[in-house]
């Protein structure tokens, strides 16, 4: 259920005027250092001459995840970024603290994107949580976030909001991903608790961790401007693919037996059912068992470490939607030849991705190997890091 909201202006920070048709570079302090410093967020707020809705885009809220960070960069030194009305207000880096350890969690081990609405008098991370709600997301319409996967594990780009949500919906089917995620969120997520609040607000999940990846970059900036175009506050068409497959039932396949991987997938992948995923093998190469795509599936997520033991994640697959069939959005994106195809390349190269071996071929020569189970826990976005 959605809260009153209590709404700040856009115009006035820290008692600085910003008036419109004007940019500024603003500080927030979050938080004080060991050594009594204040700690402050560095922002850049942008206005049109014209009044209308107000966007944050926010990156880096866990302080490693850092492709959202360059893509946020990018749209600041944008001359071509003028905003037709309304205003932005961009956050490369959101956990400052984080950010400077390299690190995913604050320096009390809490999580900074578990801890929102926030508190006034509670731990350090529900304190700079309510900091940035109240003067980030009380000023703001809308919202997007941007994050990568998890460390050792990397992400194709995607949408994910509470789609039930018509606001949420219409920001996360204009940001222009192929594959939107449907869900609310983790309890104390950012974005689940700015939606609570009022603010519609989605994320997108792509790349890895402690990089600034070329492709997925794009993606994020291009999935910007495609929102703001979409609200009228940006001149220019939308740039997207020609189909979008909305993911209501996510789930991690994971090793049933230590080894070492074969990958024959890759991140943004489309596969059929039965498809194989990896094969596992022994340090000397020995091929142990295999694991199999349980549906029609996209290739969402990835782990990067091919050395495993059992109830590791290994892949993240999204189920297709009944009636979605793989050859065809296969097709689509071979036809398009555009960011999509680039994206799934370049991820790759982290990856070695081969071709699985005949499985007759493969009893014949270790009579040991196995078919792994795929019956595993973990359904649903709960099973997504974000």
């Amino acid at each position: 259920m959605t809260k009153p909201r209590r709404r700040k202006p856009i115009d006035q920070w820290n008692g600085e005027s910003i008036p419109a048709g004007q940019s500024r570079d603003v500080k927030l302090a979050v938080s004080e250092s060991y050594s009594s410093m204040n700690v402050k967020i560095p922002i850049h707020i942008r206005r049109a001459e014209e009044d209308g809705p107000v966007v944050f885009v926010t990156a880096a809220l866990h302080g490693d995840e850092i492709n959202g960070t360059g893509a946020i960069r990018e749209l600041i030194q944008d001359v071509d970024f003028q905003l037709l009305r309304g205003s932005v207000i961009l956050v490369p880096v959101l956990n400052i603290l984080a950010f400077d350890r390299h690190s995913r969690y604050l320096p009390d081990r809490r999580d900074l994107n578990r801890s929102f609405p926030g508190s006034a008098n509670g731990s350090l991370a529900s304190r700079m949580a309510r900091i940035i709600f109240e003067e980030i997301v009380s000023r703001c319409d809308y919202g997007i976030d941007l994050h990568t996967a998890s460390v050792r594990r990397t992400n194709y780009p995607n949408v994910r909001g509470d789609l039930s949500n018509p606001e949420v919906s219409r920001l996360a089917k204009a940001f222009g991903s192929e594959i939107i995620m449907n869900g609310k969120g983790p309890a104390g997520a950012f974005r689940r608790e700015a939606c609570n609040s009022g603010c519609p607000t989605i994320i997108m999940e792509g790349g890895e961790v402690w990089k600034v990846e070329p492709g997925i970059v794009e993606s994020a900036a291009r999935g910007v401007r495609n929102v703001l175009r979409d609200l009228q506050m940006l001149d220019g068409e939308p740039e997207s693919p020609d189909y979008q497959v909305i993911v209501d039932k996510s789930t991690w396949v994971r090793a049933e037996r230590g080894g070492f991987l074969k990958f024959h997938v890759k991140p943004g992948d489309i596969i059929e059912k039965d498809q194989p995923l990896a094969t596992n093998t022994t340090l000397l190469g020995r091929e142990r068992s295999m694991l199999y795509a349980p549906y029609d599936s996209v290739v969402i997520g990835m782990t990067t470490l091919p050395a495993i033991s059992p109830g590791e994640p290994i892949c993240n697959l999204g189920m297709l939607p009944e009636g979605t069939k793989p050859s065809q959005i296969r097709r689509f994106r071979r036809e398009e030849d555009g960011l999509e195809g680039q994206v799934v390349e370049e991820l790759s190269t982290n990856l070695v991705v081969v071709e699985p071996c005949d499985e007759a071929a493969q009893l014949k020569m270790n009579p040991h190997h196995q078919r792994e189970s795929n019956s595993h826990p973990g359904t649903g976005e709960s099973a997504v890091a974000e």
